[in-house]
């Protein structure tokens, strides 16, 4: 079966007021972006060729603040990459 991929533009509308610019979740700054946020997929994707994981999410935040999250995912039966 030949599987053939379709590149169609599209615009996302911009993140509400209060939001945050990269995921469009209300978060604060240091606390990871939302890995599941279609705003945050879709952009991600599009700048890195690639779908972001929450090691992704979390990159920007401090080592404590992604050893809470890494826990608090994993009690959720997530596994963070790199981690």
């Amino acid at each position: 079966m030949d599987v053939t991929t379709v590149n169609k533009n599209f615009t996302l509308l911009p993140p509400a007021p209060g939001h945050c610019p990269v995921c469009a979740v209300a978060h604060e700054p240091e606390q990871p972006h939302n890995s599941d946020s279609l705003f945050y997929q879709l952009n991600f994707y599009h700048e890195h060729n690639r779908w972001p994981t929450w090691a992704d999410a979390m990159a920007h935040c401090t080592p404590e603040t992604k050893a809470a999250w890494v826990k608090g995912l994993a009690e959720r039966g997530i596994n963070v990459d790199g981690q």
